[in-house]
């Protein structure tokens, strides 16, 4: 059964399981992670097995630093230091040429690997102890609401021989944002919490998107063929219950067995009459923290169905510099609801 731990004697035990070739779940700052050796293939091969994740979808690792990141990859860019000095330790993922050192199994056979340094303690002080880098794709079956408390990570494993490591609600609430260094133009292939503009004031130079934004669909999976990143497959982030964006001006319609996660509530004069009701934060910032708690809250509640008031007016009333945050909240609303 899944044990939740927290303090040095969680730490001790999680490198000790680690260093059997074992599965444990860590806290960064975006979600929890599933956290195994990266340079050990059956370790990794766990990883897989425990979220039912397809092959063809690689994992990111995570390291301590730059310099843990230099023998992972073909060639360790100046583009990629640069990125590294502006936002780690932080949520930006970079995408680079891999080197020999790196299993198959952890880029799904790809060319490239996917690397970040989270900015969490328990996190750095595992990789740091452990002297290796940890892949640590979010802790929950593979499609399903990602994790940002403990709590949930236990409700999506029951039954399971897994250490989950308390660190408190995940401060970002969303994943790191993934960008491609490893062609001729840097590529945003997941929006996050780090925009294209603060990324491109860093280089010098405009970044680009695969178009994997709000209304976007990924890639089927299934399909045998190796994607660039994690989050790029097409079901994800998503409730057991039928789950559906709903715009404001239909709120009212909600019957008795729904949950509704809103923020225009004051409006919507349906208190009385829904099987739950969750208030969302008005600010992109806190509003990412809190979506896949509220999912949880919402997908634990016996509800029919889950009604989510899109963010559309809200983005239009908060101020334009936000803009690319409520790209990335968009982009998991949408591939939630599908």
């Amino acid at each position: 059964m899944t044990e939740i731990l927290e303090g040095p004697e969680a730490i001790v035990d999680a490198l000790a399981r680690l260093g059997l070739g074992e599965v444990v779940a860590f806290p960064t700052e975006t979600v929890y992670g599933l956290g195994a050796d990266a340079l050990d293939e059956d370790a990794v091969g766990r990883v897989f097995a425990l979220k039912g994740r397809p092959s063809e979808n690689p994992l990111i690792v995570h390291v301590s630093g730059p310099e843990m990141a230099h023998d992972l990859v073909e060639e360790w860019t100046d583009e990629a230091q640069a990125l590294a000095d502006a936002f780690w330790p932080g949520s930006l993922t970079l995408v680079l040429k891999r080197s020999e050192l790196v299993p198959d199994i952890v880029t799904a056979g790809g060319e490239t690997v996917a690397i970040r340094c989270p900015a969490h303690p328990i996190a750095l002080g595992l990789i740091e102890s452990l002297g290796k880098p940890l892949v640590g794709p979010s802790a929950n079956p593979s499609g399903w609401i990602s994790p940002t408390t403990s709590e949930h990570v236990d409700r999506g494993f029951p039954g399971a021989e897994l250490l989950i490591i308390e660190g408190g609600p995940c401060r970002a609430g969303i994943e790191s944002t993934v960008l491609d260094l490893s062609g001729d133009v840097p590529t945003i292939l997941r929006p996050g919490v780090i925009s294209h503009t603060q990324m491109g004031r860093v280089l010098g130079v405009e970044v680009g998107s695969t178009g994997i934004g709000s209304g976007g669909t990924g890639t089927d999976a299934g399909s045998g063929t190796p994607v660039a990143s994690p989050g790029m497959l097409g079901a994800h982030y998503q409730p057991k219950t039928p789950t559906a964006l709903v715009a404001s001006g239909a709120l009212s319609g909600a019957g008795s067995g729904t949950f509704v996660i809103a923020w225009s509530v004051d409006d919507a004069g349906f208190q009385g009459s829904l099987r739950g009701l969750r208030v969302m934060p008005r600010d992109p910032g806190g509003y990412a923290a809190a979506l896949y708690d509220a999912m949880h809250q919402a997908d634990a509640s016996g509800a029919d169905a889950i009604w989510i008031e899109t963010p559309t007016d809200l983005v239009d009333e908060t101020d334009s510099g936000s803009g690319p945050l409520w790209d990335a909240i968009l982009e998991r609303l949408h591939r939630a609801c599908r």
